[in-house]
């Protein structure tokens, strides 16, 4: 089995949930949402900026 290391922002956005009292199953949605954000656009998470954001929820919207 492989195992993937874990990038900083990855951490970042975990640690940050956990300090708001998310549950896992919570935590875990929201790594697997980022994830897909970043594949649409098939690039790093850390690359994407506030008007990728947009673009992707206009996706979602006509994805309906």
């Amino acid at each position: 089995m492989k195992v993937l290391a874990m990038t900083p922002l990855r951490q970042r956005l975990i640690e940050d949930m956990q300090l708001r009292n998310r549950s896992p199953v919570t935590i875990e949605a929201y790594v697997r949402y980022v994830a897909q954000f970043a594949k649409f656009f098939r690039t790093l998470p850390e690359k994407l900026t506030p008007e990728h954001v947009r673009e992707y929820q206009l996706h979602l919207l006509r994805k309906k």
